[in-house]
């Protein structure tokens, strides 16, 4: 019957029953049918519907057999045809190639990337973890997974470049290039720097110093020695050695579009056009924001671009931080003062790591408020 629909030798009423999958054939012979009516001029769109709507348990049968019709296996595997429940017996179907698979899963929806996270086959094929590393719609715990079964196969994921690291490192390009060939430094690295809790690396920082990634390392290594029960240590760890390893401008684009231990990395990164490009991520979120507007181990041009950005002084947390900010410069800090709440000028009014000018303003505006505050 497909040949003969093929060569269009049957009556119109019996290609109308097809499109319909009203003939009296076996299940897989009717979808072969149909697949190759959604070509057809006159019936496709008949035929598109009653796909949509066919039977799941015969449709599954047909994505998981091996020796299944290419244009079937291709129809299936088209995102626009994707069905949730046919997606496991799809992803390991040997008939259905990695390539096939790569296109799925750099496009993949949001009900349909799990599955394929899930998929055996998806795990152990770098490709397709490639993509689907590409794939914009991937929230951060999985974009995660993704790295971490790429580490195991002993491959990295590539940065993602949109068209926002894209924009940014066309303006930057100048700043990105003069850049690249230096070492990977962080700013003053000292503390608490990468948030694991060792103990300080440099015993006098100044200012934006900068301190060779390779200095931090041994440091990073000793204290992991220690913690070997502790995976979120070591996966800070791995993931501070992963960035060491990059280029300038990969940095960028991994600022842009990485996750969230990889931000609190690069907004130290001792190249400036890198750390600016965390702020300019679009996966930010305002709690991230605040904790940079506290951090003293940035550069200064970090905490000026956080309180020139509207959107992020909207937020008073944000604004309450720079201010407690020592780093923070006084021309930025002393016009925020008007924007605290009484309370919170009160602590600033005995805070002994901000400048004498600014503590001994935060008083006078405490005073001010409070006695206004008595007379009302």
């Amino acid at each position: 019957m497909i040949e003969l629909i093929r060569q269009s030798a049957v009556p119109a009423n019996i290609m109308r029953a097809a499109a319909k999958g009203a003939l009296a054939l076996p299940p897989a012979e009717m979808i072969e049918i149909l697949v190759h009516l959604t070509q057809n001029p006159v019936f496709a769109q008949q035929a598109q519907v009653t796909l949509a709507g066919w039977d799941e348990a015969s449709a599954l049968e047909s994505a998981s057999d091996p020796l299944a019709p290419p244009p079937v296996l291709d129809y299936f595997t088209k995102l626009e045809n994707l069905r949730p429940r046919l997606m496991p017996a799809l992803l390991e179907n040997p008939s259905v190639s990695e390539s096939r698979l790569a296109d799925i899963a750099h496009g993949a929806s949001r009900e349909i990337i799990p599955i394929m996270l899930a998929g055996a086959r998806v795990q152990t094929t770098a490709d397709v973890l490639h993509a689907l590393a590409g794939n914009q719609r991937l929230e951060e715990s999985e974009a995660e997974r993704v790295r971490d079964l790429l580490a195991h196969l002993g491959e990295q994921a590539k940065p993602i470049r949109t068209e926002e690291t894209a924009s940014y490192e066309v303006v930057h390009a100048a700043e990105i290039a003069a850049e690249e060939g230096n070492p990977f430094t962080l700013v003053t690295v000292t503390g608490d720097i990468l948030g694991l809790g060792f103990e300080n690396l440099d015993s006098s920082p100044t200012a934006d110093s900068p301190v060779a990634a390779l200095e931090v390392l041994p440091a990073l290594e000793a204290k992991a020695a220690h913690a070997a029960n502790d995976p979120h240590l070591q996966q800070r760890i791995s993931t501070f050695h992963k960035i060491a390893k990059l280029t300038v401008g990969e940095r960028v684009q991994l600022a842009m579009k990485g996750s969230r231990d990889e931000r609190f990395i690069l907004i130290r990164d001792g190249a400036r056009v890198v750390a600016l490009a965390v702020l300019e991520s679009p996966k930010l979120t305002d709690t991230e924001v605040e904790a940079f507007a506290t951090m003293r181990n940035v550069h200064e041009v970090v905490l000026r671009t956080i309180a020139m950005k509207r959107k992020f002084m909207k937020m008073y947390g944000v604004v309450k931080a720079l201010v407690n900010n020592p780093r923070t410069p006084l021309e930025i800090s002393l016009p925020l003062l008007n924007h605290l709440l009484i309370n919170d000028l009160r602590m600033l009014s005995v805070n002994k790591n901000i400048s004498d000018t600014l503590r001994k303003l935060a008083t006078k505006l405490y005073n001010q408020r409070k006695a206004g505050a008595g007379k009302r």
